[in-house]
């Protein structure tokens, strides 16, 4: 039951509602689960959530301008922005704030969904690998 609500908690982490799973992932640590799956559900969890935000940008946007969900300037500016930028935007998508919108523009300008499920996976891996070792420094 921990590893499936570490799944869920992650996943909805990373789409465009509120939250976070650090704190979830830190105290089943403190509990010894095992960490090789600890890291590999939450990175797997959290990776699948901004993919459905990679789905939302890019099968959702006109319905959300047509809702005034987002306005039409602040997409451009967005989309502006991911293609000077492009991958090497989608290595902060593991940021609070900024990473789940970076991660919707991904989808909006079409971008192609493997390199993103890979630069995204590696992202959200290397935060939970952070975290470990956080947790690791304060408990030893």
């Amino acid at each position: 039951m921990s590893y499936l609500s570490l799944f869920l908690t992650s996943f909805a982490s990373a789409t465009l509602l509120p939250g976070g799973s650090e704190a979830l992932f830190v105290y089943l640590l403190s509990l010894h689960l095992n960490p090789f799956f600890l890291l590999l559900i939450a990175t797997l969890g959290n990776t699948l959530g901004a993919f459905v935000n990679y789905l939302l940008g890019k099968y959702a946007t006109d319905f959300a301008l047509r809702k005034n969900y987002m306005s039409e300037k602040h997409l451009r500016k967005a989309s502006s922005l991911f293609e000077k930028y492009g991958a090497w935007s989608l290595l902060f998508s593991w940021l609070p704030i900024i990473g789940d919108p970076l991660t919707f523009v991904a989808g909006v300008v079409r971008y192609e969904w493997w390199k993103f499920i890979i630069i995204v996976g590696f992202s959200k891996f290397a935060r939970y690998i952070f975290v470990y070792l956080g947790f690791l420094a304060i408990a030893s």
